[in-house]
């Protein structure tokens, strides 16, 4: 499996950080505990399992620190937690933990144990971590408590260890992003950076599980309308041509952006999915969050006074984000095999080879 630059697909016209990805940040960190398994239904066993957690790590000392951010909701069939707060306050003050739906409230009880542990205060004043979730059902059996606390705790250390790395993380199906479809193919986890002309640092994180097969386009080639039907690719059972729900993107930038700000970048996040054939159906939850690193307040709100980019001067990173989003879409699919999951139920991975292929000269010409 490759990401889209190692097969010559690379999205507009600003350069990547060095590793492509949301560690390009500096103080960033991205973790995954994946969970796979293939047991009998209870009592017997633990059933059938494509899930995880992914933990992105904004900065160690968010609680006592926390960071700007705000968010945008392009369709809400879905769920975040905290996400009323960090539109309320402008800040969020934990990590973001991305999960599958039904196993939200355990990655959320995870997340308040390890920042008590962390944090004395937490005693005197509640915290509200943020945790948004995709639904898995297609190849993970649900109906199971598949999540552990010790998952949440490994992907967080796993985070914390990641900071300052020089390669780019795992991709597609790891992690949160175990289960997830998209496009019609095996999706999950995806990121990609972006540098502007000032030299700032943008990178958008995805957990992908939306969209249509007949819609996938990449860098505007109508690829959905070019590849062989599913049954000529596998065998085996694939999953049905219809809208699959949903999409948490998360953009992490260096500049100094405040709250409002901030939702604007994360707006700008649906552009890139529509790129690659989004249409935030009806049950579809897009829910899109961004946080600056470098606008951070005192739990009592008092800041540093640095000098914030806003009005024009968030063009270069409105950019930057729709970028990174579309190439963290095709990241998310390239980078994801086929799994089978629970009932034999397959999500095809998008073949690398095939999607060059299919996109031939004419879109060679172009670079």
């Amino acid at each position: 499996m490759s990401r889209a630059r190692e097969i010559g697909i690379e999205i507009g016209v600003l350069p990547t950080g060095p590793t492509n990805s949301v560690l390009d940040v500096a103080g960033v960190g991205l973790g995954h505990a994946t969970v796979v398994r293939d047991e009998p239904a209870p009592p017997q066993g633990r059933g059938v399992a494509r899930t995880g957690v992914t933990t992105l790590l904004l900065a160690e000392d968010a609680y006592l620190r926390p960071v700007a951010a705000g968010g945008a909701v392009l369709n809400g069939a879905g769920e975040c937690t905290g996400f009323l707060t960090a539109g309320e306050w402008g800040a969020v003050e934990t990590p973001v933990y991305l999960t599958s739906t039904m196993q939200l409230g355990r990655v959320y009880d995870a997340a308040c144990q390890i920042a008590l542990e962390q944090h004395d205060a937490v005693a005197d004043d509640v915290v509200i971590p943020v945790v948004g979730e995709c639904d898995d059902s297609f190849l993970n059996d649900c109906r199971r408590m598949q999540v552990s606390e010790q998952d949440v705790r490994d992907a967080y250390a796993r985070a914390l260890a990641s900071r300052g790395g020089e390669q780019a993380p795992a991709e597609g199906a790891v992690g949160a992003g175990t289960g997830m479809s998209c496009l019609g193919f095996k999706g999950g986890i995806g990121t990609s950076s972006r540098v502007t002309p000032d030299g700032h640092t943008v990178a958008v994180l995805l957990l992908t599980n939306f969209g249509e097969r007949k819609r996938l386009t990449v860098d505007g080639t109508p690829l959905g309308r070019l590849l062989p039907p599913p049954e000529e690719l596998s065998a085996d059972r694939v999953e049905p041509d219809r809208p699959a729900g949903s999409c948490i993107g998360i953009v992490v930038t260096d500049a100094p952006v405040d709250s409002a700000g901030c939702a604007r970048l994360a707006r700008r996040i649906g552009l890139g999915l529509a790129r690659t054939g989004s249409t935030a159906h009806h049950g579809s939850g897009e829910i899109f969050l961004a946080a600056s690193t470098a606008c951070r307040t005192d739990r009592d709100g008092g800041s540093s006074g640095i000098e914030l980019v806003s009005g024009r001067g968030l063009d270069a990173l409105f950019e930057a984000v729709v970028d990174a989003a579309e190439e963290a879409v095709l990241n998310s699919l390239l980078t994801a095999p086929t799994t089978v999951g629970r009932d034999a139920n397959t999500s095809e991975g998008l073949d690398p080879a095939l999607v060059t292929r299919l996109m031939g000269g004419a879109y060679r010409g172009r670079h």
